[in-house]
């Protein structure tokens, strides 16, 4: 009877085990579908995210990504309303569906740099992204921009970028803030199709490097209804970029929106068919520019440029080519530009300057720039003792409808 009681009471026990086992299962699974959300959400809230803006969630949207760009068909990751402290974001693809990053609440970069091994927010070989929301994304610059020593040498180490998209196609950014990046905000490398619509970047004046959005060796880039105001180029167009249009964009504080600067590297690509129309500069230190070094070590051409009612608000050089550009006297002025500038219209711009020399263009004498158009420009120096200027210093091509003392080709 003993024996028949043990092999029962043994029974019971491993029933009682195998019992809490397909319990536990069960339960993690429920557990992981909450998780998940419904309609294939992933709510870092639910995968360990703290909104207390000092709890490190980094741990959390990690995994909200692996498990987003892992599922098939349409994924979300969902940041609610909060605040959440993260460091380094490494979002590699390429993901099994397609993955929109919902921007609800706002992501704080860390200020401890050891946590960076270069950008902030990283996104890479993705097709068909969205991030949009009315969310934040702040950078925390102010605390590390004190290191930046970008200003005195070229081998300087870069601060984190805060938004990267790497070789991403087919992508789309909209609703969200940039605000206060330790480098420049938005940064666009080796992309096709990527738009960005209504948003707004943010970053005092006198901030270091802090370029609102960024592109190189990238093509059919859209930006649109977009409010930029930082303390380098509101738009920034680089090397090996092609199929541009920038429209409705208010730019200032800011350097203005510019092409290049060009010819700094070995090996960069032309920039063509770059359009910019319908924008307003308000208190910038340039306007509309394009900018290339006199020591450029590269041999390229900028072409195909064309810029219409642009809107100039108290703007110091509203118009300017610069081939001699030479930021902080770090570079070598010999004359040796290799950057070809041609084929560029400027039609309708007006409004103010807040210096005599409206237009300024200052090309290469060894390779001129040509076939610049301007067609009714009528910005005036807001000064009372100066007249308004402009200066053309081997520049080619045609001037209608101006004022007179701006038809200077």
């Amino acid at each position: 009877m003993a024996s028949r009681n043990d092999s029962v009471i043994r029974a019971l026990v491993l029933l009682t085990v195998v019992g809490a086992a397909f319990a536990g299962k069960a339960a993690k699974k429920e557990e992981d579908k909450e998780a998940a959300g419904p309609g294939g959400t992933f709510d870092i809230t639910k995968l360990g995210a703290s909104g207390n803006g000092k709890t490190d969630s980094t741990k959390a949207v990690t995994e909200a990504w692996a498990s987003a760009c892992g599922a098939t068909g349409s994924s979300t990751i969902l940041i609610p309303k909060g605040d959440y402290l993260v460091g380094a974001l490494n979002f590699n693809g390429p993901c099994k569906g397609s993955v929109t990053i919902q921007l609800d609440g706002n992501l704080l970069a860390s200020t401890d740099l050891s946590q960076f091994k270069s950008n902030w927010i990283e996104i890479m070989r993705v097709e068909n992204l969205v991030i949009s929301g009315k969310g934040t994304l702040d950078g925390q610059g102010a605390a590390v921009w004190g290191k930046n020593s970008c200003a005195k040498k070229y081998d300087c180490k870069i601060l984190p970028n805060t938004l990267v998209l790497d070789f991403c196609d087919n992508c789309r950014v909209s609703g969200i803030t940039l605000l206060n990046a330790k480098f420049f905000h938005m940064n666009i490398f080796m992309c096709k199709g990527v738009t960005v619509e209504d948003v707004t970047v943010s970053a005092p004046g006198d901030s270091p490097n802090t370029d609102g959005i960024h592109m190189g060796d990238s093509s059919d880039v859209t930006i649109k209804g977009t409010t930029i105001g930082v303390g380098d180029d509101c738009i920034s167009i680089g090397p090996g970029t092609t199929k541009v249009n920038i429209t409705d964009v208010t730019c200032g504080p800011g350097h203005g929106i510019s092409i290049g600067s060009l010819g700094r590297y070995k090996d960069e690509k032309d920039v063509t068919d770059i359009n910019v129309k319908d924008c307003t500069l308000k208190k910038t230190t340039n306007g509309v520019r394009i900018k290339s070094y006199e020591d450029a070590a590269s041999v390229l051409t900028a072409s195909k440029i064309h810029y219409e009612n642009i809107q100039m608000d108290d703007v110091a050089n509203p118009i300017i080519i610069d081939m001699k550009y030479c930021p902080n006297k770090i570079c070598t002025s010999n004359g040796g530009s290799k950057v070809t500038v041609k084929d560029v219209t400027f039609k309708n711009i007006t409004g103010s300057s807040s210096t005599p020399e409206a237009i300024s263009l200052l090309c290469s004498d060894k390779i001129p720039c040509t076939g610049v158009t301007m067609a009714d420009v009528k910005v005036e120096y807001k000064g009372t003792n100066n007249k308004t200027m402009a200066v053309c210093t081997n520049a080619k091509g045609t001037a209608t409808g101006t004022l007179k003392e701006l038809a200077c080709l």
